[in-house]
């Protein structure tokens, strides 16, 4: 069993403190294992993987109580990756934390593979809510967290969305369902990385004033740099204490954070990996580089 008190942190003399070290190792360790994952299979959407390795791994390891033994333990919390190209980020946590073994990693996007390139609920232990549509994520989200409420659960239900889904109709309508219901058992997380699929977000239908948007919508909004650990954390416990509304934080990341071939670049939301040149050339722009892959 695992859950959110099974962590880095520690207590001295009354404050609460947090062991860095280890998490930079993970998260450079998940980066080389997500860009490796990613050419092999030969393409993939790594921009969007790589800006929301600090937020899973806190997710994972510091805030959501789960059971990777019991994947559909009834008080787990949930998670919806309503931008679910961002898959691989999710199933290196998921494999790190036992949910599955790791050399399943290897396998992304193969045929007769458990982990297809988008989150699947009936492919992959430890996946909350299948996606792939971007807009629908969010709905479905509101959905576990007024049926938690109706049984009486006291689970916290967590979404990711992305800026450029946040194009999406369907976003608005559910913010404005979660407020009318009062969803405070719902903590939404947007990965406002500034690039979407055909360029900058501010070119494409600018979002700003961002904040300002989810407020009227009657939400709780918290801001945080999305890879700073203990903004990200902060960040997240304030929402989740919320009464009376859902939270939003927005995390403003990094598309392609650790990898300088693609760091913020449009080209990075799918690459293509057609031979072993491409290989090195992604593999080669990692900041950190030699881990050994655990397939």
């Amino acid at each position: 069993m695992h859950t959110n008190a099974e962590t880095q942190d520690a207590v001295s003399g009354g404050v609460q403190t947090f062991a860095r070290a280890p998490f930079d190792e993970r998260a450079a360790e998940f980066r080389y294992v997500i860009t490796d994952m990613i050419c092999r299979a030969g393409s993939g959407h790594l921009g969007g993987a790589l800006s929301l390795v600090e937020i899973i791994i806190t997710l994972y390891d510091r805030i959501m109580n789960i059971r990777p033994d019991e994947p559909r333990w009834p008080e787990r919390d949930r998670l919806v990756l309503s931008k679910g190209h961002a898959g691989p980020v999710l199933y290196a946590a998921l494999a790190y934390k036992g949910f599955f073994p790791k050399r399943w990693l290897g396998t992304m996007n193969t045929d007769g593979t458990r982990l297809p390139s988008h989150v699947d609920m009936i492919q992959t232990p430890g996946i909350d809510m299948t996606a792939g549509s971007l807009g629908q994520g969010l709905s479905c989200a509101c959905g576990i967290a007024l049926a938690a409420r109706r049984d009486g659960k006291s689970f916290t239900t967590y979404c990711i969305i992305g800026d450029g889904e946040s194009n999406e109709g369907q976003i608005w309508e559910a913010a404005l369902f979660a407020a009318h219901n009062r969803l405070d058992n719902l903590v939404v997380i947007c990965d406002y990385n500034k690039l979407q699929i055909d360029g900058f977000t501010h070119d494409v239908l600018s979002l700003e004033p961002l904040a300002e948007k989810w407020r009227a919508f009657g939400w709780a909004v918290f801001e945080t740099d999305g890879h700073d650990w203990d903004g990200i954390y902060r960040a997240l416990t304030d929402a989740k204490a919320v009464p009376g509304k859902p939270a939003m934080v927005i995390a403003h990341t990094v598309k392609g954070k650790g990898n300088r071939a693609i760091e913020n670049r449009p080209e990075s939301h799918n690459v293509k990996v057609p031979d072993s040149e491409a290989y090195e050339t992604y593999m080669s722009g990692l900041v950190a580089r030699g881990f050994e892959l655990p397939y």
